[in-house]
């Protein structure tokens, strides 16, 4: 018996979001890991997880992480 497919594009493991920063630019297919969704939080953990893969961005790169507006999950094709 199959599963049934959850809302928004998931590869392997990971669910995909869209993000809009507060400078109005945009990131889209941002992998979440899965275990790290669901539950009564839903998909409000996937912000913590985004905002943590920005921090490590912004080090390495050595430019200030950017202030997340919104993320809403990649529509499934």
């Amino acid at each position: 018996m199959s599963k049934k497919s959850k809302k928004g594009a998931v590869v392997g493991d990971f669910a995909l979001f869209d993000v809009t920063y507060e400078d109005g630019s945009q990131r889209s297919n941002r992998r979440v890991p899965l275990a790290e969704l669901g539950g009564l939080d839903g998909d409000e953990p996937a912000k913590t997880a985004i905002e943590a893969q920005d921090r490590k961005i912004a080090e390495m790169s050595g430019r200030q992480p950017l202030a997340i507006k919104s993320i809403t999950r990649t529509s499934a094709r």
